[in-house]
């Protein structure tokens, strides 16, 4: 994974070590005794965090776990649970009703508080319109809402009911949300007319009404498996309208009792499926349960996050329709009864610094985001955030992919004031929660690292043997013991599930597809996805290491790095770079390129020296911020661009592929 163990370390610098304030370490809520627990009495140790939920059921000491036929494990399977009845009714039944549950911020401008009172309210009613409308134990939502209360509300009523929801997020095509409802057998959709996206309104409604009348895969039209599409009045744009299939949300919740009894259900009841992408094109349908899951997520949030209910305000930045949206937005947060924000839109509408002013706005204290924007925030200057108070903010958060250590200390130092500590998290829509990360007001922070297990996770770098590499070896990122909130497997497809994660290195050990090194402090750093890892005249180069580099040049912005077919070496480096406006005037094109490839060549190695580089002024990213490589590659290799519908702007790769010609 590199052939410079070290090439990471350069950019860091030894000085590069930063130790939680000592006002933070006094009040953390995680101690350095976690480890020691966890690692004293895994199961003891996961016995005691799934006892901070409310069990209908409580579960037995000797059935915290099963794992006699494994990949597919068993966690608290004697216990009863109510996922729903864990975020809301406990926290008003012990006298928590009128602290805020949601603060939701539309892009517009509105916005709207709900106390969780008035959320358990909410749910209930939503609940009992569901059941009216036939949903119950075992049945499949599919919820395709922009992030409006609704949509938080939704998941949970699902839940409240036992039954299953699939959320798609928003910004996908007619097409992949059909092919969701089909392979959940989903029967019922609950949408909204539209939502605010970059100012405008995208429809939402009309995207359902496609994907319900496009043919099966034997050419057939109108035989999907929906029975009823309940549309949420949000966008005020003009739909089309089915009688007898189609009603409005607001339309029929006022008809409904407004009183609603959580039933327990068992542990491993299915609670959510979520669609990940998968090698094959087929999106892979990933199935979590309750008990395990609320455990890990509930846990997680609590002690990565240093939450202090009374008086924190959170703010995870993700949208519902990903695995963050689920763990970190709607389950995690509530299940801890925190006080939370929610936005509808993106970060630079209606302007630039629309984040920053939520955060003055509510005095967020916590704030979770991915790196792709911390790096767009960094392009646009430290001007924009300066501009606003963020003084409430005392940690900060990334998740999505590795975040180079440049942009790690930005974060910190302008955003986090230069003292606030970062979480820097690795997990994955299959592990369910975080598994990986610094553990605030206990682990010494180094940027760019994702550092260590969380306590109670065992991972492990391994060699394609699967046999443990040595400090500064790179290798393949592993998970040896089960964990809580592990994937119970992909809908409908248990075969592809074992092939997918479980069949290199056998049953009991889960390949996570990403690579990984250990330095010489035991830190694991995330090399990328091996799909990522370039084969250059034999040596193994990671994207995101090459990333790193690039992005450490003072003129770089941004880079997106990818491999690119080559008869003499296999495979060569192709970057995509953005230069910061500040540099655009003062070098041009022909200067910038050769001095990028020789500053590449000295961070890492020759051999890790770009063959080309294009200077382009977007990199395609998905609306969760991702940025799509596999397009880059398309561009890179001379082929036509692939599918561009999942991108915020699909006229990017135009003009990237005019810029490459």
């Amino acid at each position: 994974m590199g052939t410079s163990p070290d090439s990471i370390d350069n950019l860091l610098h030894e000085s590069r070590r930063f130790s939680p304030p000592p006002e933070f370490v006094e009040n953390a809520v995680a101690t350095a005794e976690l480890y020691e627990r966890a690692a004293a009495d895994r199961l003891g140790f996961w016995a005691e965090q799934a006892r901070e939920l409310h069990w209908h059921t409580p579960f037995s000491d000797d059935r915290v776990l099963d794992w006699s036929n494994p990949p597919f494990a068993r966690w608290f399977d004697d216990g009863e649970i109510n996922v729903a009845y864990n975020c809301l009714d406990r926290h008003v039944e012990a006298g928590r009703g009128d602290r805020v549950a949601l603060h939701w911020e539309g892009e517009p401008g509105d916005s709207r508080s709900l106390t969780y009172a008035e959320l358990t309210a909410e749910v209930k009613k939503a609940a009992n319109l569901l059941a009216g409308l036939g949903v119950g134990q075992g049945d499949r939502v599919a919820i395709y809402l922009p992030l409006i209360p609704e949509a938080v509300i939704a998941m949970l009523a699902v839940a409240r009911l036992g039954a299953v929801h699939s959320v798609v997020f928003g910004g996908f095509s007619a097409e992949s949300l059909r092919a969701r409802i089909d392979d959940a057998d989903a029967k019922l959709v609950i949408t909204a007319d539209g939502g605010y996206r970059k100012g405008k309104v995208s429809p939402l409604k009309p995207a359902v009404d496609a994907a319900l009348a496009l043919p099966d895969a034997d050419g057939a039209t109108g035989t999907h498996t929906v029975e009823r599409v309940l549309v949420v009045k949000r966008g005020e744009n003009e739909i089309d309208w089915t009688p007898g299939r189609d009603l409005w949300w607001h339309e029929e919740i006022a008809t409904v009792d407004a009183e609603h009894i959580a039933q327990a259900f068992p542990a491993e009841s299915p609670l959510f499926i979520l669609y990940t992408s998968g090698t094959t094109g087929k999106p892979k349908g990933i199935l979590h349960t309750s008990g395990g899951y609320l455990t890990q997520a509930a846990y997680t949030h609590r002690t990565l996050f240093d939450l202090h209910p009374e008086t924190d305000v959170y703010w995870s930045t993700a949208d519902v329709g990903w695995i963050t949206g689920h763990s970190y937005v709607v389950y995690g947060p509530l299940a801890n009864g925190a006080t939370e924000v929610i936005y509808e839109g993106t970060p630079e509408s209606p302007h630039p610094g629309r984040w920053w002013e939520i955060v003055e706005k509510y005095k967020v204290t916590i704030l979770y985001a991915a790196p792709t924007a911390i790096r767009t925030f960094m392009k646009l200057g430290r001007q924009i955030p300066q501009r606003f108070d963020l003084s409430s903010l005392r940690l900060l958060g990334s998740v999505g992919e590795p975040i180079n250590p440049e942009a790690w200390v930005w974060y910190r130092d302008v955003i986090g004031d230069g003292i606030t500590p970062i979480v820097d998290t690795w997990w994955q829509t299959e592990t369910g929660a975080i598994m990986i990360s610094a553990l605030p007001g206990v682990t010494i922070l180094k940027p760019g690292s994702a550092q260590v297990p969380v306590p109670g996770i065992s991972v492990d770098v391994v060699d394609e043997q699967g046999v443990s590499v040595g400090a500064d070896q790179g290798g393949l990122l592993v998970v040896t013991e089960p964990w809580p909130s592990m994937a119970r497997g992909i809908w409908g497809d248990p075969d592809r599930f074992i092939d997918t994660y479980w069949s290199r290195f056998g049953p009991t050990v889960y390949f996570a597809g990403d690579g990984a090194r250990r330095d010489k402090d035991g830190d694991i750093w995330l090399l990328g996805r091996v799909d990522d890892v370039m084969n250059v005249s034999g040596h193994r180069l990671s994207t995101a290491e090459i990333e790193s580099s690039l992005v450490a040049n003072p003129m770089v912005a941004e880079a997106a790095v990818v491999g690119a077919s080559d008869e003499t070496t296999g495979q060569a480096v192709v970057a995509f770079v953005i230069i910061k406006q500040s540099h655009l005037e003062a070098a041009s094109a022909e200067d910038a390129i050769p001095q990028l490839r020789k500053h590449v060549a000295d961070q890492i190695g020759p051999i890790a020296r770009p063959r080309d580089i294009y200077l382009v002024t977007e990199l395609p990213k998905t609306r969760s911020g991702k940025i799509m490589r596999r397009l880059l590659r398309d561009v890179a290799e001379g082929r036509e661009v692939g599918d561009t519908t999942t991108l915020a702007d699909t006229t990017v790769m135009q003009v990237i592929a005019t810029t490459v010609r």
